[in-house]
């Protein structure tokens, strides 16, 4: 029987600890295949190519029937892996909390389990009438992140 563990050690197999690396995959009961890869440096069609072809010859030497994708992890599929934050530092990104806060702003900085938002917000001047632009950070501990996801300019 075809399941996520056997694909997923598959797929680590031929990946090793290099720049390409699994950010999910699905195994559906009737054996369609989905696995999305990312990279350090970005995905291209080689790496799924070669990805796919690696788990495909591995899997006919058993006599199941199977279907198999293998893609990139997608622009705007959430954030799976703290790894992924490192290479999107100066995006903009769109989180929402565990306690149900939603945060939007420019990744600026990742480290450990901790990251930071940049944002900018109207205030009303300290001394007078009107507003001033104020740039703000906020700090984010991933544990308290239900999904976050690049936005995307257009």
């Amino acid at each position: 029987m075809i399941n996520k563990t056997y694909i997923t050690q598959l797929a680590e197999e031929h990946l090793g600890n290099g720049s390409i690396f699994i950010t999910a995959v699905k195994v559906s009961a009737d054996n369609q295949i989905q696995v999305f890869i990312d990279g350090d440096n970005g995905v291209t069609i080689a790496d799924c190519v070669a990805l796919s072809r690696h788990i495909e010859k591995k899997l006919n030497e058993g006599n199941e029937d199977f279907s198999l994708d293998v893609s990139s992890h997608g622009a705007t599929s959430p954030i799976e892996l703290p790894r992924q934050y490192l290479k999107n530092i100066g995006r903009d990104f769109e989180i929402k909390l565990i306690n149900g806060e939603k945060l939007s702003g420019q990744l600026t900085e990742f480290n450990n389990n901790e990251l930071t938002i940049g944002y900018q917000v109207r205030e009303n001047k300290p001394l007078g009438k009107g507003k001033i632009t104020v740039n703000k950070q906020h700090k984010i501990n991933l544990n308290e992140i239900k999904e976050s996801k690049i936005k995307l300019k257009f």
